[in-house]
């Protein structure tokens, strides 16, 4: 199905004023922003604008009941300059997904996809050249009906965003592994990309930034024991030559990076094991020599390499060392740059605008 998306295009780009060696994270945006509204149970005038402020009434319900919720992705661009999209389809499925969990309306994933494709298209000069960079992108939906009471709202925004990024991480990072605070219980909205998850994340993570530490490692809600995730990213821990990484039992986001890195490493032969993980079993594998390696994955941070883990009394050391990460993590860019041959079907080419 063909979705007829209206585009007003800027006068002036901006892009020409982009440093792309020096790019501040999360403060420079494209030119253009894919907008649909939900009114009358549908989902109508799909559109691209020039980037610019929305206006949103006070009572605007997504500012008092926290219906919001988005996706985090990005674009590359291959060997000739054509602009790539890395499996926006399980982006699409998992903003359902979260919508579902909401309360929310789905948005058509075809029209999803369709979006990302136009925007990305339009918007291509933006990706950067810089290896490792790449097009953020970050659709999202929210309530923007002004009522005040409790109920699911009856009128919705979904946009689509655009900003140029760096590297994320560039060197080892530590985790603290938090005992007090939690992400998510089980019964509650760990498994949404809701915006609430994010906000009660925020204090605990400028708590571990202040002890010295890049990330908040997240305990199960009952007993404090248990791994769930890194506050951005899903985790893995290579333990005497096999793969770990915690299960999806409704606390944890199921990771459009994390299966694809559970892909990679059984094709290279690994044997990769979703299941429950404890703090205790991790500590012992250290002391016992058998940790050999462990990151983090997710759209943002790419793979990020596990140094240490800190807790109160202790610090567990996981490895100076990531060489299956980092076969991992060249393995994932050269496939969303096309130095590598996409054996998965994971990437969606954008040759020409579609307007």
């Amino acid at each position: 199905m063909t979705h007829q998306i209206n585009i007003t295009k800027v006068e002036q780009s901006k892009v020409a004023k982009i440093d792309f060696n020096n790019i501040p994270l999360g403060t420079t945006f494209t030119d253009h922003m894919f907008i649909c509204d939900f009114e009358n149970g549908e989902w109508a005038n799909p559109r691209i604008e020039p980037m610019g402020l929305i206006p949103t009434h006070p009572a605007a319900m997504a500012l008092h009941y926290g219906q919001a919720i988005f996706e985090g992705m990005k674009a590359t661009a291959d060997l000739e300059g054509n602009p790539m999209l890395f499996r926006p389809v399980e982006n699409a499925v998992r903003l359902n997904l979260s919508a579902d969990r909401m309360g929310m309306p789905n948005f058509p994933e075809a029209l999803f996809v369709e979006g990302l494709k136009q925007l990305v298209a339009l918007e291509k000069n933006w990706i950067p050249p810089v290896e490792g960079s790449a097009l953020y992108l970050r659709p999202f939906m929210y309530a923007d009906e002004p009522f005040i009471g409790m109920r699911a709202a009856t009128h919705y925004k979904f946009i689509i965003m655009a900003s140029p990024s760096g590297p994320f991480f560039s060197k080892r990072i530590k985790l603290w592994a938090e005992k007090k605070y939690i992400r998510a219980a089980y019964g509650g909205t760990g498994e949404a990309k809701a915006a609430g998850n994010y906000a009660a994340a925020i204090r605990p993570t400028e708590l571990a930034k202040a002890k010295g530490y890049d990330q908040v490692l997240w305990l199960d809600a009952l007993e404090h024991k248990f791994i769930q995730e890194v506050g951005t990213m899903n985790i893995f821990f290579k333990v005497d030559s096999k793969f770990i990484t915690p299960k999806l039992d409704g606390c944890v986001l199921d990771g459009i990076t994390r299966k694809s890195v559970i892909e990679l490493l059984r094709g290279k032969g690994f044997e990769v094991t979703e299941r429950t993980i404890s703090l205790d079993e991790i500590r012992d594998a250290a002391q016992n020599g058998k940790l050999e390696e462990a990151f983090g994955t997710g759209t943002a941070v790419g793979i990020a390499f596990i140094q240490d883990i800190g807790l109160e009394n202790e610090t567990i050391h996981v490895s100076d060392e990531s060489p299956i990460g980092i076969e991992v993590n060249n393995a994932l860019n050269d496939i969303k740059t096309g130095k590598k041959t996409d054996t998965f079907n994971w990437m969606i080419k954008i040759e020409k605008a579609l307007a």
